[in-house]
């Protein structure tokens, strides 16, 4: 581990967290340069494979995650560690499913997540994810917000 600030290789642990998600949050400091900076660290090599709808298998990525949920939030009053977290949610649900995931399982816990986190963020990804070809489908999805069905915030 090298300091991001000036490279110096001496660098000591101050303080290490396990997180909700199954990662493990460090607090470091440089003994070079004295500034302080934070590092997470999370299992890998336990590859999980994602079955697209085309049939086509892709390995699975918490970007491409943290991508939607940060796109159907734009703008909305969610945090940026609140994304993450959502995000480190559905990465360690996935992995507890086994060697291979369906794409529509990942989107559905997506949209968990959203619908507890922000109903207009929530609203915004189910539109694109289940391809709403009209009006009437997206108003019904509205009605149902209205109705309690789901998320806090209508």
């Amino acid at each position: 581990m090298k300091c991001p600030y000036c490279q110096s290789g001496d660098i000591v642990v101050k303080d290490s967290r396990d997180m909700d998600s199954g990662t493990i949050m460090r607090r470091r400091r440089c003994l070079s340069c004295s500034r302080k900076f934070t590092t997470h660290e999370r299992i890998s090599g336990i590859e999980v494979s994602v079955r697209k709808k085309d049939g086509r298998t892709e390995l699975f990525d918490r970007s491409k995650v943290l991508a939607g949920i940060i796109k159907a939030c734009e703008k909305r009053p969610v945090g940026t560690e609140d994304m993450n977290e959502m995000a480190d949610r559905i990465e360690a649900k996935v992995r507890n499913v086994g060697d291979c995931v369906e794409s529509s399982r990942i989107g559905e816990l997506v949209m968990v997540e959203l619908a507890r986190a922000d109903s207009v963020a929530y609203i915004r990804f189910a539109s694109v994810y289940k391809e709403f070809g009209s009006p009437r489908e997206f108003m019904s999805m509205v009605s149902m917000m209205k109705g309690g069905k789901r998320g806090r915030r209508a």
